[in-house]
């Protein structure tokens, strides 16, 4: 998604505070006045703990004080012994003489207390209360490593049972949902799935065959993580789709009847219609890296596409099943080039790109930026556990971790402070919640999340660049989180620097934060013109500070609205200004992001839908352009 757009306060509000959690790994604990009686329903109906005897059939009729059970059930005895217990010594009897009874069953049944530090344990990672004592009771209290793998294990049971209810949104999407899985191609952990059949059901739910997903884990083999199998199956799928990405394409036939195509494909994405979906290549390289021989050496575009202006256009690469496919029918068929920002940066940004420009002769802004978290943020090293094995963050996001969760994972490490390093259930916790939220380390057992102004370094923005001006904490992260990575668009764009040596005139739609701007910028390219249209105004700002601070010489022109640049507010500032030579940006992903479980519709969203006026005015503008 490129730039934060229309429709800002309809969009999902995960991030209203700094304290908001999009996932909460603990549940609630029942209310104090259910309490008992939910005890109760356990004592009565569980049978995983044993066969149904008549201890546990008659504790209603006995009419047993459901404090003293609730009392025992908190201490950490199992259910059964608790029922015999109160049977044996009487519904009227002292919690004292429960407990002596109860120990009378085992000779190596602990009390209470030592149970209870188990509990509190895994209660301090996030877990279910009664799903911990369950847990404990099944396995012992001292396999511990057993214990987490049942409460892993069940927790994502739950997220299964979750999704599927999610009837509304269509969750089979043909795509790799990153934002799911968030782990990087560096990051991967083997091992970390050693059931087949779960792997295969994985794959599935996202979109690929039973054969598909057979053949990648036969082929991978059964330890590796879910993320190399889908890997492996997009890399297969785009070799056998995107052919045409070779030395010498063949020539593609120019499109006959645009405007009807158009109206066709408009009423289709509204609809939601399942188009083939465009599959996402391995590695995540573009046409090329700046540091690396590029695959593709030339490419040739579709007649319509050719011939000023050029546009570039970016959204979300991970964006729901024919959405792409749509984008590239309106851009005159140009296929995406889907870029990780992770090969120009410290984190990924999965986005695909579709433009006319050039691929050859590509540079990168210097000074290059910091490839690894502990040199772009150096004195997290001190800090960071060997056992922590990120050296790429994952894709930034417009909200960020809570006090809560940060306070969890201290909880978790500090048991084990003096020790090599901690078990590796506590281990996979931290790290994935790491993964999850982009914490990095500052402290012994701190991770915290990024500040604004790291994320300003990670992105390529100028120090404070989004600091100030009325834009909240919160606002920072949003729009950030919405904005190009200007290092990976300064790579693209830096063709434009020959051919427009006296400087460009830009038409930026969806601006945000002016990623473009800066990127351009950064590449020296003077910009003699900037059109901009951000509905923000803490964005316009922005992009007007900025302007200002590095001495812009051209003018600026700000629009707050696209539905307010109509055709003929376009005619009129291309025959006053002499039309554009560059036309940047990327409509709102709010419908489209994989975060979002709520409106994630396609393009037929309210706010997505605006990549129809990006379609709109690009074709206006290159009407103007034949004719003149």
């Amino acid at each position: 998604m490129a730039q934060d757009s229309a429709g800002d306060d309809d969009y999902v509000d995960w991030n209203t505070d700094d304290d908001l959690e999009i996932d909460n790994f603990q549940s609630s604990p029942s209310p104090v006045h259910s309490r008992a009686d939910t005890l109760v329903g356990v004592a009565v109906t569980t049978s995983s703990l044993s066969s149904p005897t008549t201890e546990t059939t008659d504790l209603v009729q006995m009419g047993f004080s459901d404090e003293i059970f609730a009392t025992l059930f908190d201490m950490g005895f199992p259910v059964e012994m608790i029922a015999r217990a109160i049977k044996e010594a009487g519904p009227n009897a002292e919690t004292s003489v429960i407990i002596d009874t109860i120990s009378k069953y085992s000779s190596d049944c602990e009390a209470g207390s030592s149970k209870s530090k188990a509990i509190d344990h895994f209660l301090a990672m996030g877990f279910d209360e009664e799903k911990v004592i369950k847990a404990i009771h099944e396995h012992g209290e001292e396999n511990m490593e057993q214990i987490a793998n049942t409460l892993l294990s069940c927790g994502e049971t739950e997220k299964l049972a979750e999704v599927k209810e999610e009837d509304e949104i269509d969750w089979s999407d043909d795509e790799i949902n990153y934002a799911d899985i968030l782990i990087s191609d560096d990051e991967k952990e083997p091992n970390s799935s050693n059931e087949n059949g779960n792997q295969i059901r994985s794959l599935v739910r996202m979109g690929f065959s039973e054969v598909e997903a057979s053949l990648a884990v036969e082929r991978c083999g059964g330890n590796v993580d879910i993320a190399e199998l889908t890997d492996f199956l997009c890399a297969a799928q785009m070799a056998r789709e995107f052919s045409e990405f070779h030395t010498d394409p063949e020539e593609q036939n120019p499109r006959h009847d645009v405007k009807k195509r158009r109206l066709e494909s408009n009423r289709e994405s509204r609809s939601s219609v399942d188009d083939e979906p465009v599959r996402l290549p391995n590695p995540m390289i573009g046409f090329g890296l700046p540091n690396e021989p590029g695959l593709i050496t030339h490419r040739k575009l579709p007649e319509l596409a050719r011939g000023p202006p050029f546009f570039y256009y970016e959204n979300v690469a991970l964006a729901p099943k024919g959405v792409w496919e749509t984008i590239s029918r309106h851009l005159y068929d140009i296929l995406p080039e889907f870029v990780d920002s992770k090969y120009f940066c410290a984190a990924a940004r999965k986005r695909g790109y579709i433009h006319n420009l050039p691929i050859n002769n590509r540079f990168q802004i210097q000074p290059p930026p910091k490839y690894t978290v502990n040199e772009a943020f150096p004195l997290t090293k001190k800090w960071w556990p060997e056992w922590d094995k990120r050296t790429k963050l994952n894709c930034i996001l417009t909200v960020t971790g809570s006090a809560q969760l940060t306070n969890r994972i201290r909880s978790a490490l500090e048991p084990y402070t003096g020790e090599p390093e901690p078990p590796k259930h506590v281990q996979k916790f931290v790290i994935d919640q790491c993964r999850r939220w982009n914490l990095v380390w500052v402290g012994k057992n701190k991770a915290a999340p990024l500040e604004p102004d790291e994320m300003e370094n990670l992105l390529g923005f100028p120090k404070n660049h989004t600091r100030g001006g009325g834009m909240s904490r919160t606002e920072r992260y949003k729009s950030l989180g919405n904005s190009f990575q200007v290092d990976t668009v300064a790579y693209h764009l830096s063709v434009l620097k020959s051919i427009f040596p006296d400087g460009i005139k830009v038409l930026s739609l969806f601006t945000g934060i002016g990623g473009g701007e800066v990127a351009l910028h950064r590449l020296q390219i003077r910009m003699k013109l900037v059109v901009s249209v951000e509905i923000s105004q803490v964005n316009r700002n922005i992009l007007k500070d900025f302007w200002e601070q590095t001495n812009q010489t051209g003018i600026l022109i700000e629009f707050s609205d696209v539905q307010d640049l109509t055709n003929d507010t376009i005619e009129k500032l291309m025959e006053k200004h002499g039309g554009f030579d560059l036309v940047i940006g990327g409509s709102p992903c709010n419908n489209l992001a994989g975060g979002n479980r709520v409106s994630r519709v396609g393009l037929g969203g309210e706010q997505s839908s605006l990549f129809f006026e990006y379609c709109r005015i690009l074709e206006v503008v290159r009407a103007r352009m034949r004719r003149s």
